[in-house]
């Protein structure tokens, strides 16, 4: 028995240590845009031929010093006031990103000797804009409340239709959105893709955490690296340099783990592309470096960005109406008791325009249906017979309401 009970106890350990790791969806989703995108695979192809031809190569534009430099905007989506994350956690993260890209985070001293040689600055550097697409005066960072409680990894965050925030000209910007993400640490889209969501999304204890390097990986997506193992047993990521492995790290190995024939040197699991914990990440080659910066070159998909206003001094300097959030977050009827009319407050969330409400009485017949027009609704009750009613609906998500009012 107490050896089960350890055996136990250790698998939920393991278990449990692998549910830590980067939990990564870009590539997963890349798979699902290809099966709704006939032509994906094919500008999939076609980018990675751009790729071989422009590695190493120069680009023009918004340079300094060789560094290319992007603007960001992140959409924070909040429900609870609670996730209403601060500028200063916004910072940190594009702080401890552009350590990683740079080169200049202290931890490169971990970098096994054997691969020093490879390690790379990428020269690649974020920055939060301060011109929106209207050229009106921004910090970068967009707050929005939103009746979502939980997002999947399905791009709806970033659509307003869908009660997120779309994008803004992802021609100009990095999109960054950040939100209550079911499941996953974060995912990112790949070049080539739809330009309603490209960009990269964070789930809030991601962004919370100042050393979490989930947003290297995935800008690392954004920009066209693979997993190092090609996302298949001793898979391909199109960089020579990378040493080929099997398949993602758990943990943060202390020793040499040969795979795929890659000795003596083996695996690479301190590259930023790997699964590997935070702590024992810690390069990119001068390879990855070589097929990120192929994106700039003239006539590929991150040119655009070199030419970006989103760093330019604003030319309207507008002060933004600060958002209301809701003061309730559930459907609020009032006055209560009422004798001829009562009045149905859904500003929490506007996905109730549109569906029909019910009345009924204690006895459950429905005396009323009463199709919502707007977030604030208006109901004459003066031809009801004084007593108590529930006024109940559904959505096809599954949200129901369901309030109690009485008549006099």
């Amino acid at each position: 028995m107490k050896a089960g009970l350890v055996f136990t106890l250790i698998t939920i350990a393991l278990l449990q240590q692998v549910a830590a790791q980067r939990d990564c969806r870009s590539f997963s989703r890349q798979q699902e845009h290809m099966e709704n995108d006939p032509g994906l695979r094919s500008r999939i192809t076609a980018l990675e031929t751009f790729t071989l031809q422009h590695s190493g190569n120069n680009t023009a534009g918004r340079i300094e010093a060789n560094v290319i430099k992007i603007p960001v905007v992140v959409h924070i989506l909040y429900h609870y006031p609670s996730e209403k994350i601060g500028d200063e956690q916004i910072i940190a993260q594009l702080a401890m990103l552009n350590k990683c890209f740079r080169k200049l985070n202290a931890d490169t001293v971990n970098t096994p000797a054997v691969f020093k040689s490879l390690a790379a600055d990428c020269e690649i550097e974020f920055q939060l804009a301060t011109a929106d697409p209207q050229k009106k005066y921004t910090n970068g960072i967009v707050r929005k409340y939103t009746p979502i409680t939980q997002w999947g990894a399905d791009d709806k965050m970033k659509l307003s239709a869908e009660m997120g925030d779309d994008a803004w000209d992802p021609k100009s910007y990095l999109n960054i959105w950040v939100c209550n993400l079911d499941k996953f640490a974060g995912y990112a889209s790949f070049p080539g893709g739809d330009e309603k969501a490209d960009g990269l999304v964070l789930d809030f204890p991601v962004v919370a955490d100042a050393g979490n390097k989930t947003i290297v990986h995935e800008v690392g997506h954004w920009l066209n690296l693979r997993h190092l193992w090609g996302d298949e047993y001793c898979g391909e990521d199109g960089v020579s340099d990378t040493p080929k492995q099997a398949s993602y790290t758990p943990g943060c190995p202390t020793t040499i783990r040969i795979t795929c024939g890659n000795g003596p040197h083996g695996d690479m699991y301190m590259n930023y592309m790997d699964f590997t914990n935070d702590a024992c990440t810690n390069l990119f080659t001068a390879g990855q470096k070589a097929r990120m910066r192929a994106l700039f070159a003239p006539g590929g998909p991150r040119n655009s960005l070199l030419s970006s206003k989103g760093l330019n001094p604003p030319l309207i300097f507008e002060s933004p109406l600060p958002a209301e959030d809701p003061k309730w977050l559930e459907a609020r009827i009032y006055p209560n008791p009422a004798i001829n009319e009562i009045n149905i407050d859904l500003n929490y969330d506007a996905r109730w325009i549109g569906k029909i409400f019910q009345v009924t009485n204690l006895q459950g017949q429905i005396v009323m249906t009463v199709p919502v027009t707007s977030k604030f609704q208006k109901i004459n009750i003066s031809h009801l017979a004084p007593g108590m009613y529930f006024l109940a609906a559904k959505k096809e998500d599954g949200v129901s309401v369901k309030q109690k009012f009485i008549k006099l």
